[in-house]
């Protein structure tokens, strides 16, 4: 099963790659960016049987920190 894990930071933490992206957005000449916020995407392949308890533990314990970060499970859909 493919399983990809959405970790983004939790709302008021500051996030200085988001700034530095912003900032470069702007030098490039586009307007109208209001904010950005970067967070990252990990894709695994994951046993059918993982069960969705085992894919949060995983989070909890290792892909998110859970002090800053907040993260979201997706489920692929297979052909």
């Amino acid at each position: 099963m493919k399983v990809r894990i959405h970790v983004n930071l939790k709302p008021g933490v500051l996030d200085p790659q988001g700034r530095a992206v912003h900032h470069a957005l702007e030098g490039l000449g586009f307007d109208g960016v209001k904010d950005v916020r970067v967070g990252r995407l990990i894709e695994m392949d994951v046993a059918d049987n993982t069960s969705d308890e085992a894919l949060d533990e995983m989070c909890r314990k290792l892909l998110a920190n859970m002090v800053i970060e907040n993260y979201r499970i997706e489920k692929l859909e297979t052909a």
